[in-house]
């Protein structure tokens, strides 16, 4: 039996950048042979890819960490680290990745093929080769390899389809979806027999097809938890327009105005804009009603809304023929968005600004927490603290230089620093002391 998971969390981890080496020459006859300590090497990505092999997240393991790998330390003689491996995971078409604390949208899978960057390698780290400078020739430090990107991820998949199947449990929707297409749902006469979402390709002619969804009956309250309605409202949100059955065979008990009006309003409170897509009505199972006038009052009174109504009969295939092609011709009439795969192929990579962040080093905000911490903000400032050892005596003063170049104590005493106050970068914390900038300032040093 088939799983179809279309929710899972899991940790995304690239791979930390290899540390720099601290290392001089030996060789004979070479009494005083400079540093020759080499960079580290990069660390791996984690990039998502779509594949049309996969239906569901299944292959994703709940609270499971997906790591790329580290990159080599940097060695002497100059020699770089490796570079580390890249991790691919495969993603099913619909797939949307969402960092869980923030909820911003990190890559939309909608089309094939398409592979996207989601959490980027570190830098490797530089070895004392590149830290010479007049007043240090032999330099007793490198730095730390920068660690990778880190998500938290929630994996989303929503279905891509044209035209999605609305209505009550068991009003003949998977039925109908069987009658159009090859796909085959489970069918049966009692509620909820449809727990999955089904695609089916209608075929309208030999040069024209849409996709259907046939999405699990919503019930009152499905846009707050109710009933199994909410996992599925959002496999809507990514079609064009509805085909809305009612049935108005009397079978259910329940009077067919009031499943309308309770559906709309479920979609209404989900979302505006599933709520304004285009809709059909379909009136449903046809062929066992016998009482005369019922199908003309029902058909009637959608028409005076202004809805297009086809009273149909999935089993004896009434009306089925003309619903499709007018289904058809509304969806030449409403344009493919990108979300429709409207876009042409090939793989596409997000680009650094897609995800902007300012890397320069000299643009950083100061701001204190609620404890009273003065907390320093800036991801070029909070790489050269995490890219710095910190155990390296030689290696921190250096750094309380490239800090003072980068006006990070002016902007301490501009936010009413005191002596003795705490100070966070990153991670690492310090205490605050109002002094003057070292006599002896370092040549500057560029930061790659």
């Amino acid at each position: 039996m088939s799983i179809f998971i279309d929710e899972v969390e899991v940790y995304f981890r690239a791979g930390d950048g290899g540390n720099g080496a601290t290392t001089f020459r030996r060789e004979k006859h070479v009494p005083r042979g400079g540093p020759d300590g080499g960079d580290g090497g990069r660390g791996g990505s984690l990039f998502v890819e779509t594949s049309l092999h996969l239906s569901t997240l299944i292959e994703f393991r709940p609270g499971k960490v997906y790591r790329a790998d580290r990159g080599g330390d940097g060695l002497g003689k100059k020699m770089s680290g490796k570079n580390g491996g890249d991790m691919i995971l495969k993603c099913p078409v619909g797939t949307q990745i969402k960092d869980i604390h923030t909820g911003a949208v990190l890559a939309d899978l909608t089309r094939y093929p398409q592979r996207e960057l989601i959490a980027k390698g570190g830098h490797g780290g530089r070895g004392n080769q590149h830290f010479v400078s007049s007043i240090q020739q032999a330099p007793a430090f490198a730095e730390k390899g920068e660690p990778g990107e880190n998500y938290d991820i929630s994996l989303e998949l929503k279905l891509l389809a044209d035209v999605g199947l609305l209505g009550f449990p068991n009003v003949g929707k998977s039925t109908l979806l069987s009658r159009v297409s090859a796909a085959k749902p489970k069918i049966a006469d009692y509620h909820f027999t449809t727990l999955v979402p089904n695609l089916g390709v209608v075929r309208v002619d030999d040069d024209s097809n849409f996709v259907m969804a046939d999405i699990p009956g919503l019930i009152e309250g499905a846009s707050e938890g109710a009933g199994i309605g909410i996992r599925f409202l959002k496999h809507l949100e990514r079609t064009r327009m509805l085909i809305h059955l009612v049935d108005i065979s009397g079978m259910t008990g329940r009077e067919p105005l009031d499943d309308y009006r309770i559906i709309n309003h479920e979609l209404a409170e989900w979302s505006a804009e599933l709520a304004a897509l285009p809709q059909v009505i379909a009136l449903s199972r046809t062929d066992i009603i016998s009482e005369p006038g019922v199908i003309e009052h029902y058909k009637a009174h959608f028409e005076s809304l202004g809805m297009t109504v086809f009273p149909i009969s999935s089993v004896s295939g009434e009306n089925i023929t003309p619903l499709i092609w007018h289904v058809h011709q509304m969806l030449e009439k409403i344009p493919r968005t990108a979300i429709s795969g409207d876009i042409p192929a090939g793989v596409v990579y997000i680009t650094p600004s897609a995800r902007p962040a300012d890397e320069d080093p000299k643009n950083f905000t100061v701001e204190r927490d609620e404890a009273g911490v003065l907390v320093v903000s800036g991801k070029g400032l909070e790489r050269i603290i995490a890219m710095t050892d910190m155990d390296n005596e030689i290696a921190v003063r250096r750094l309380q230089r490239r800090l003072e170049r980068l006006g990070v104590f002016k902007k301490l005493k501009a936010a009413n620093a005191a002596e003795g106050d705490t100070v966070r970068i990153r991670e690492v914390e310090f205490d605050y002391i109002d002094d003057e900038a070292p006599d002896e300032i370092e040549e500057m040093e560029t930061f790659e």
